[in-house]
């Protein structure tokens, strides 16, 4: 959301400016909550106001001061390149029935019943808020935690500001075969100065300065061909550590039937042999990538010592699924930190159906199972599969859904007289339950802040992390009336 495009809308008055449609003029827009600003909400709010059968006013909600999600607080600091889908998100934000108030709790400044009442629809795009965990003996012990922990406070997420992590010992462990156990991974083994370039947050930047930590041993149940990691992941490893990549050659040797592999899996096979087949001298700190083991148990003294793994087998059911089989055989790792990168699990939302196997809300290509206007889109509704961009198309099927029910009848519009002005409605009880209220034009103030802070650093931007400090720019400048 740029100052420049955000000048024309500095109050909630009425819009002067053409309407998009073929509608009357008069026709009243459709009202559209959308509760979460990380991708999937801004697809759905692209996708709400792209289309031209029917003018939609789109209010985005969001707990944090700041909008755009995983974005901001899950891409990993040194991947500016992925971090750019913001200016999408900006472009999405400018538009002229798009308003985004941050600061604003859900189930505690205002309720879910009271936004159904307020808007023709509701739609969550809230992701997945938790972690899986492994449920083994000594998971809790200090030192084993979570990588949502660890993601947030490396990017500055302001509910894992005050986290500490102990990064001293020789290895760390991370179990899991995806791209979060590699950031993870490789924010570990990165070398200060790069890292000193990216907007990390500050607090970590000088922990992992002082980690004594020299391998970070990135843990796989399965085998090598079922790592759930991309190849450009893959690929970047020696480069963003400074560092050779240690594999074992008997863990990714050629298989009977690779020929019928997808092509990204025998992509990253070719990247893993290339590493293991041609080894490069090992940095100041370096990763090591095993398969083929289950964490069974996690040991220490008052904390984290050593882990057991079980070595597994593979087999292949008939409908060609990879199980990892226990052999009863045992290896005992010595370590110091565990982070679990297992995979994130969504949380229930109070008043929705929520399915506890899946971790998802019951929903019908994106309509919430039992509701009559209210939609889900990301995550929350099909589990934490899929990269960014993957979003989009999740976000779309869900307003499709949304607009044929509009058609049908089954979603009714709220009856409201054409003079009625909603975002004034709303704006004024949004600020008797949120005194505190972040707007575009408060984000705004953040984001040059942080940018300005960054410039002078020569890093994208130094982020706040503290709620205080990003509602102390916020708001210091804003007029009685947000906009």
């Amino acid at each position: 959301m740029s100052q420049a495009t955000s000048r024309h809308r500095a109050t909630a008055e009425p819009r002067t400016s053409e309407p998009r449609t073929s509608e009357p003029r008069t026709a009243a827009p459709l009202t559209v909550a959308v509760i979460g600003s990380g991708p999937s909400g801004f697809y759905a709010a692209s996708s709400l106001l792209e289309q031209s059968e029917v003018p939609v006013q789109v209010h985005m909600y969001e707990r944090l001061a700041t909008p755009w999600g995983l974005v901001r607080s899950g891409v990993a600091p040194d991947h500016p390149k992925i971090k750019s889908v913001s200016g999408v998100y900006s472009e999405i934000a400018a538009h002229e029935n798009f308003r985004f108030f941050g600061n604003v709790h859900i189930g505690r400044d205002v309720t879910r019943e009271e936004l159904v009442a307020r808007y023709d629809a509701v739609l969550y795009a809230i992701g997945t808020q938790s972690d899986r965990r492994l449920g083994i003996p000594g998971e809790d012990l200090p030192g084993s935690v979570s990588a949502v922990d660890f993601v947030g406070w490396y990017n500055g997420h302001p509910d894992y500001a005050a986290h500490a992590f102990d990064l001293v010992g020789d290895r760390a462990i991370v179990i899991g075969a995806g791209n979060v156990a590699l950031d993870v991974a490789r924010i570990l083994c990165s070398p200060h100065e790069r890292l000193a370039r990216t907007d990390i947050a500050d607090h970590a930047l000088s922990t992992l300065r002082e980690s004594t930590i020299t391998e970070v041993m990135v843990v796989g149940r399965r085998g090598a061909a079922q790592g759930a990691f991309t190849t450009a992941e893959l690929r970047e490893l020696p480069e963003f550590t400074e560092s050779g990549v240690d594999v074992d050659p008997a863990e990714v040797a050629p298989q009977p039937g690779e020929d019928a592999l997808p092509r990204p899996t025998r992509r990253n096979l070719a990247v893993l042999r290339g590493y293991a087949e041609q080894p490069t001298a090992a940095g100041q700190r370096h990763i090591t990538l095993r398969f083929q083991r289950t964490p069974v148990e996690i040991r220490g003294d008052g904390r984290v010592e050593e882990v057991v793994f079980a070595r597994n087998a593979l087999e292949v059911d008939e409908q060609g699924w990879v199980s990892a089989v226990d052999t009863g055989e045992r290896e005992t790792v010595p370590a110091s930190l565990v982070l679990r990168a297992v995979g994130y699990r969504g949380v229930a939302f109070s008043g929705l159906p929520f399915d506890e196997r899946h971790g998802v809300i019951p929903n019908d290509r994106g309509r919430v199972e039992g509701t009559e206007r209210e939609y889900v889109a990301g995550w929350i509704k099909r589990g934490p599969t899929g990269i960014i961009g993957t979003n989009r198309k999740c976000a779309a099927e869900t307003v499709t859904r949304l607009f044929a029910d509009l058609a049908d009848g089954s979603l009714r519009r709220h009856d409201r007289g054409v003079t009625f002005d909603h975002d004034v409605e709303i704006v004024s009880w949004l600020l008797e339950r949120q005194p505190h209220l972040v707007t575009e034009s408060g984000w705004q103030l953040i984001d040059s802040a942080e940018r300005a802070a960054g410039a002078a650093s020569g890093r994208p931007r130094v982020k706040l992390v503290l709620t205080d400090e990003l509602l102390d720019i916020a708001l210091k400048r804003q007029s009685a009336t947000p906009r």
